[in-house]
């Protein structure tokens, strides 16, 4: 899925910068899907995973 929205629109949801997923994290990720996938970017990127969609890209 790509961010509909803001600064990095149109860019893929795991190639958005960790710093602007951890804002989102602190500051509350939206409602819905997106918030969801966010979430679960969040996660993959602090526990240094982003190798598993290197296959996907």
């Amino acid at each position: 899925m790509r961010m509909p929205f803001g600064k990095y629109a149109g860019r893929l949801l795991i190639d958005l910068p960790e710093g602007y997923v951890v804002w989102f994290a602190q500051e509350g990720f939206p409602k819905g899907k997106l918030g969801d996938m966010l979430r679960t970017v969040y996660e993959i990127k602090v526990n240094g995973l982003e190798y598993l969609f290197d296959s996907l890209r």
